[in-house]
């Protein structure tokens, strides 16, 4: 080949090598304009604006993720090829290159302080919890289910409505967390025994259901999330905190439903009061019964006091054979 050839060649490829790099980014950033499977690169259709932020920035992340990938992939096919061996000749050895090595500390930290921006500015939005909600949901996590109580609608006993499930893994036993389309919501989390965690997928956000430490967080559900159908339309929900034997069946389904229908259920439920399972009390901090242990006590295992002790007395020990008995 001819050094002329040669040159043009890798002229060429100089030439193009940034052209292709650029236009694959832009492909990548195109994907990002709409919201389907492929382009939300995992997560669930966001039936909240907090949850359509949350998708931005996973959207933005990956697009990141790409045009350094490509850019890394880039320069090493570029240095491939453009550097490949011609002959035995050594080529010139160098120390260092200054400008590239400058290049490869500087842009990690405009990356990453873009990313830390963007991270700390749509978790301070995902936070707040000024604007007046049109619903307030007290939320329970207790092992193993979920109580949903709306506390500024009071049925005919005087009393919160309150949606409370048990541990299960049947649709038809879960507890129905019912909300309105197009509303702002508040969510209180408490729980009175372990750590939980309060997850809704299609939000794309969870949180920690702590005793003693009270949480919250609000929403606003996009208008027509509630389908075409009458009855609205269901999504999952879940605990995503190992919290004991039955964690796998602390689930809960959303129904998110036109403001019409919610305001008939919310007046049905007021009317006529659903009789609850028992639910450890917040206040007390009562825990939930343990499943193993009423086994044990069931089965006769239990430590429980003899006939005739006397409460808080010593338990009566048994003498010792003596030697005249051993015999």
């Amino acid at each position: 080949m001819s050094p002329t050839r040669h040159r043009n060649r890798r002229h060429a490829l100089r030439r193009w090598a940034p052209r292709g790099a650029a236009l694959a980014a832009l492909a990548v950033a195109a994907t990002g304009c709409a919201s389907n499977e492929f382009t939300r690169l995992g997560l669930p259709e966001p039936i909240t604006e907090q949850a359509e932020r949350v998708l931005t920035l996973w959207q933005g992340s990956w697009v990141a993720a790409f045009a350094v990938g490509i850019l890394t992939w880039g320069l090493i096919i570029w240095a491939i090829v453009a550097y490949r061996k011609r002959s035995d000749q050594l080529p010139p050895q160098v120390r260092y290159n200054m400008p590239i090595e400058a290049l490869y500390t500087v842009l990690p930290i405009i990356v990453i302080s873009v990313l830390f921006y963007f991270t700390a500015r749509d978790q301070a939005y995902l936070m707040e919890t000024d604007e007046p909600a049109d619903v307030h949901v007290d939320v329970n996590g207790f092992q193993w289910s979920w109580q949903f109580t709306y506390e500024d609608e009071i049925d005919v006993n005087g009393n919160p409505v309150s949606v409370a499930g048990v541990p299960s893994t049947s649709r038809d036993e879960l507890p129905v967390l019912v909300l309105p389309s197009d509303s702002v919501v508040h969510f209180d989390l408490e729980s009175p025994d372990v750590i939980h965690s309060f997850w809704i997928p299609a939000f794309a956000f969870k949180m920690d259901v702590i005793p003693g430490h009270p949480n919250e967080f609000q929403v606003k559900i996009k208008p027509g999330t509630e389908g075409t159908e009458p009855g609205g339309t269901d999504y999952a929900g879940r605990c995503a905190e190992l919290c004991g034997v039955d964690h796998s069946r602390m689930l809960f389904t959303l129904r998110v439903v036109s403001p019409e229908e919610y305001q008939q259920w919310i007046d049905e439920q007021k009317a006529n009061p659903p009789e609850l399972p028992t639910v450890p009390d917040l206040e007390e901090g009562t825990p939930a019964p343990d499943p193993g242990l009423d086994t044990a006590q069931d089965s006769g295992t239990g430590s429980e006091p003899e006939a005739g002790a006397e409460e808080g007395s010593e338990p009566e020990s048994r003498p010792e054979a003596t030697e005249e008995e051993g015999q």
